[in-house]
């Protein structure tokens, strides 16, 4: 085999389609873009434009703050746990966390962890490791002979290292507490 003779394997390549060279190639005058307008020139972007109405993102009403920093927590709650051990989808002996859960088909993203709420029953003795949980799911679980192991939340990528201001506050306190 010579370098002259190699080709691409057929359908590798598709020829781009040639527009704008006249009107019995099928794409001429207008090159696929419709009649003329704003949307036949170059370099418009218009996304979401209404025609000179307020935009539907506008007129729905806001409340509250979405912190685009903020970590976001898979949530489980007691019953959901006590569910999957009934149905044989998780093993009590092991440790309960986000893998096994993800694992069992009752989480389907890790997010940034594990949030333990207290809602249903927790009947068979467990250790949950989580990121958060609430006290109520807390004393549910040693209630049942379990107990819960927090882990800190996956750091925020912005952040870098850097310290809360909540936390440095809440250090503050603790310090003057003492």
């Amino acid at each position: 085999m010579k370098l002259n003779q190699i080709k691409d394997n057929p359908g590798a390549r598709k020829r781009p389609i040639t527009v704008g060279r006249g009107i019995g190639s099928g794409k001429g005058k207008t090159s696929g873009r419709g009649v003329k307008g704003q949307k036949a020139r170059t370099g418009v972007a218009i996304k979401g434009f209404e025609g000179g109405q307020m935009p539907l993102i506008r007129r729905m009403p806001k409340r509250g703050f979405n912190n685009p920093n903020g970590n976001k927590f898979a949530i489980v709650n007691l019953d959901t746990i006590q569910k999957a051990i009934d149905e044989k989808k998780i093993s009590a002996a092991k440790p309960v966390d986000v893998a096994v859960l993800i694992e069992a088909g009752v989480l389907h993203k890790e997010l940034d962890g594990l949030n333990l709420l207290a809602k249903g029953e927790l009947k068979t003795k467990v250790t949950v490791v989580a990121a958060r949980a609430s006290k109520a799911a807390v004393a549910a679980v040693e209630k049942a002979g379990g107990k819960v192991d927090l882990l800190p939340a996956k750091e925020n990528k912005l952040l870098k290292g850097k310290t809360p201001k909540k936390q440095l506050k809440r250090e503050a306190a603790t310090k003057a507490k003492k």
